[in-house]
């Protein structure tokens, strides 16, 4: 079958099915000169003759857009249907001030919400709690009780919009919390669609906050994809991150290569488990750095795509193409903001974002200019969603699908890029899996390294930041400052003290007491924190909980 025929027969199938659903946003997409924007560009025929080589090359390593092995996007009309969903990572301070910020980013265009959370609440600390002393509402929302949620998404619809939490060891009682307001809301879960990150293993390696030993931790993250494929269907169950491992100092071969192989670690979890892959890998998606080399970044996102499609196909056996996909949020890389000549940033946000747009991701969150000096401001955030807006409705990189595809280079890297990580992968399969690698400290030393040999080249000028060890100049920082109150953690404080005075103490002994019996078992724990925090639990009283039966995990050194 020559490749004109094979893009006949995608036309009339895979596309065809696509265009009933989604309709293109235009009859017609053409440049200024009045040139149309072909839909999809393919090598020129005849192929097999003028580039020596057969069809087959093309249908095995790019293929065509949401089809195997999804070189070219996860759908086949990628951005002409719908653009990426436009995410500002944001959360400060107390639910009300959170929720202020979220309905501001949803009025300026934004179309769906990225919570941040404080570190007493990522780490399952209640903010009255002794050890969250001076940090409450500090990198994020404070989220304690279930009031505290309920206002975070005060008169925000939420089986209208999507929204993503940036929350790992407690992601379940979070997600039992945001079902909980969904429920009172009036919502059916089922309608529910966003994403936890839940992404406990990376925690280990790069970032830090963790709270149980990894068999409990990966019980709960196994518990939630059980419950989540019956209950609430369209929910991301799991946000694989690369990100926080390309920010620890990894470079763009092992942020690809880590994340999958944690990636695999779920599966095998699940799998163990007793789940059927298709029943869960549906709602597996990735999360991933957007950084600074535009045509090494987009090669990343497409040779990711095509490993995590013969992964899921090959090892695991998945059947079905929604099993296969790769799906991804990117936010563009906080490490490499400077706080000298803050305005930089804002240029260097905009290569990162065109690397994710290019990639074809599914959501997309652009850094604010000032976050190297603290939180953003209104203004700072609305630039930054501005430049999202700009790629989408101006730039014209959005009217066709993958329009790097058959660059030379980028077709060498998406395959350099592909090797390095698969000879990753081979060593860790060899350690016995990602947990394993972790245990051993092979991934924390191998990200350690390459963040060393980083640094040095720039400390000896062979990596130019601009404005850091070269074109420096004398400033004065002018830019509007966002200070977080610091009586806000009192404020906290009192209203938790009101809860635990005017709710039912029995209810809460009698659950508690059921949740300490729950952790020992086997039972899916999902529906045991719903109740919970519909009964005026919160989370530090749930995590304290689980830690009693479980323990704490303590890093190893290496």
């Amino acid at each position: 079958m020559t490749l004109n025929d094979q893009y006949n027969k995608w036309k009339e199938t895979t596309l065809k099915k696509s265009l009933e659903k989604f309709m293109e946003r235009k009859e017609r997409f053409q440049y200024s000169s009045g040139l149309e924007v072909p839909r999809l560009s393919l090598p020129p025929e005849p192929f097999d003759q003028t580039q020596g080589r057969p069809d087959s090359a093309y249908e095995e390593k790019l293929g065509f857009p949401g089809e195997y092995p999804y070189t070219r996007g996860v759908q086949p009309t990628m951005y002409r249907s719908r653009f990426w969903t436009m995410r500002q990572y944001a959360g400060f301070s107390t639910a009300e001030e959170s929720n202020k910020r979220y309905r501001y980013l949803l009025a300026q265009g934004q179309t769906g919400l990225s919570v941040a959370f404080d570190l007493p609440t990522q780490i399952g600390y209640d903010a009255d709690d002794p050890i969250a002393q001076g940090e409450v509402g500090k990198v994020g929302v404070s989220i304690s009780s279930i009031h505290d949620m309920m206002q975070l998404y005060d008169q925000i619809p939420l089986d209208k919009v999507s929204t993503s939490m940036t929350i790992n060891a407690p992601a379940g009682v979070l997600l039992a919390m945001y079902i909980a307001v969904a429920k009172r809301q009036g919502a059916d879960m089922r309608q529910l669609r966003g994403t936890i990150q839940n992404d406990i293993l990376k925690e280990y390696v790069a970032r830090g906050t963790y709270i149980f030993p990894p068999t409990p931790s990966m019980r709960l993250i196994t518990d939630i994809f059980s419950f989540c494929a019956k209950e609430v269907p369209y929910w991301n169950t799991i946000s694989i991150s690369g990100y926080h491992i390309r920010e620890a100092g990894s470079t763009a071969v092992q942020e690809v290569a880590f994340t999958l192989a944690d990636g695999i670690a779920y599966v095998e979890a699940a799998l163990k488990a007793g789940l059927d892959v298709d029943a869960f890998a549906g709602q597996l998606s990735f999360f991933f750095n957007a950084h600074n080399n535009l045509l090494e970044e987009v090669a990343k996102f497409r040779a990711a795509r095509r490993m995590w499609a013969r992964i899921m196909r090959e090892r695991f056996g998945a059947k079905k193409p929604s099993s296969w996909q790769l799906r991804f949020h990117t936010q563009t890389a906080g490490s490499t903001l400077t706080a000298q000549q803050p305005e930089n940033n804002v240029v260097r946000v905009t290569l990162q974002a065109l690397s994710a747009v290019f990639g074809g991701t599914q959501s997309l969150h652009t850094n604010s200019m000032d976050e190297a000096l603290w939180l953003p401001t209104e203004k700072s955030v609305r630039v930054a969603l501005r430049t999202q807006q700009i790629i989408a409705y101006e730039s014209g990189v959005a009217d066709s699908v993958d329009p790097l595809a058959g660059s030379y280079l980028i077709e060498h890297l998406t395959d350099e890029i592909e090797k390095g990580a698969l000879d990753y992968i081979a060593k860790i399969d060899e350690m016995g899996g990602a947990l394993q690698s972790i245990e051993r400290g092979y991934m924390q030393n191998e990200i350690q390294n390459a963040a060393y040999a980083a640094q040095q080249e720039i400390e000896h000028k062979e990596q130019i930041v601009v404005g850091v060890n070269q074109f420096n100049v004398d400033e004065v920082l002018t830019l509007e400052r966002l200070q977080v109150d610091p009586s806000i953690e009192l404020g906290q404080r009192e209203k938790l003290k009101k809860l635990r005075e005017s709710r039912n103490r029995e209810s809460v002994d009698r659950l508690l007491g059921k949740l300490v019996d729950a952790a020992k078992g086997t039972d899916n724990l999902m529906p045991l924190f719903i109740e919970c925090v519909e009964n005026d639990i919160t989370l530090g009283e749930i995590c304290n909980t689980l830690r009693g039966v479980w323990g704490e995990y303590v890093a190893q050194g290496f």
